[in-house]
């Protein structure tokens, strides 16, 4: 299996480009963010057309999310459990959910399709926003992991956080002053480790970024980003055979300002002698 998560900003903008992208690349799983649309306004017959199915959620012309896969999606869920919402200047419990997350099963593993809130400055409310976010997120997984501990999990997409200070090329996002490089993001990052994942891209590509700003000629002076990521449990991590981030993809007529990142998986039972990536220490 082909796995792929990209940020595509905007599906009607750019869909061409990204059904020849997957096509092209043999992308079996294609997980989607920020499509800013509704599922009324989908092209999904660009896509079945290229022979997927596809599942996408989306509220608005902002967020919103999505999964295309060669085969069926299997127990499609539109949020993980206790995921909070987000309404400004609405407080309280029952603020409404955005559409920032797709699950689906595909061939025996769980992929989920995910959007990360920005957090927008630090002082913001969307910034505890995000925390909070993320703190149920990794509680889902622990969850996830308790109950089925050889589960093939995968969480995809864009989390708008850069873990290390190496993922950072970007000089108008300051440690201490900006969003996405913050010691409670990058603590909230690896707390999801903690849950029992694993980035299974790094390994395999240890320096790379994803995202460039539009603005500033970021991308040819490659000040990015490194923000997508694949995080897989063990049994994902075991099954991974390659890995690449697709840094071309950024160039050409209306690039997303992400790229796509991608992973092979080798999905039969891997023997004791054969030579898989040291993901999980």
């Amino acid at each position: 299996m082909r796995l792929a998560t990209w940020n595509v900003n905007s599906i009607r903008a750019r869909v061409g480009r990204i059904v020849d992208f997957a096509q092209r690349e043999g992308i079996d799983v294609l997980a989607m963010q920020e499509i800013k649309c509704t599922p009324a306004q989908f092209p999904f017959a660009a896509f079945e057309e290229a022979g997927y199915h596809v599942e996408a959620h989306g509220l608005n012309q902002w967020n919103g999310v999505a999964i295309a896969s060669r085969e069926p999606l299997e127990d499609v869920e539109l949020a993980f459990p206790d995921m909070p919402g987000f309404a400004k200047g609405h407080e309280g419990p029952d603020q409404p959910q955005e559409a920032r997350a797709m699950g689906a099963t595909v061939g025996g593993v769980r992929v989920w399709s995910l959007y990360v809130p920005n957090g927008r400055g630090l002082g913001d409310p969307h910034y505890v926003y995000k925390l909070d976010w993320l703190g149920a997120l990794a509680q889902y997984t622990r969850d996830a992991l308790a109950r089925t501990p050889d589960l093939a999990l995968a969480l995809t997409g864009d989390f708008n956080i850069a873990p290390t200070d190496e993922d950072n090329g970007d000089p108008t996002i300051v440690p201490g002053l900006s969003t996405h490089v913050s010691e409670p993001e990058r603590d909230a990052f690896r707390a999801l480790e903690a849950a029992g994942l694993a980035d299974v891209v790094r390994p395999l590509v240890p320096t790379g970024f994803t995202y460039w700003d539009y603005k500033q000629l970021r991308f040819p002076r490659n000040q990015g980003l490194r923000i997508d990521f694949i995080l897989g449990s063990r049994a994902f991590a075991d099954a991974v055979t390659g890995a690449a981030i697709h840094r071309d993809e950024r160039k050409g007529d209306a690039p997303s300002d992400h790229v796509p990142v991608v992973v092979d998986l080798d999905t039969a039972a891997p023997d004791e002698d054969d030579d898989v990536p040291m993901i999980f220490g």
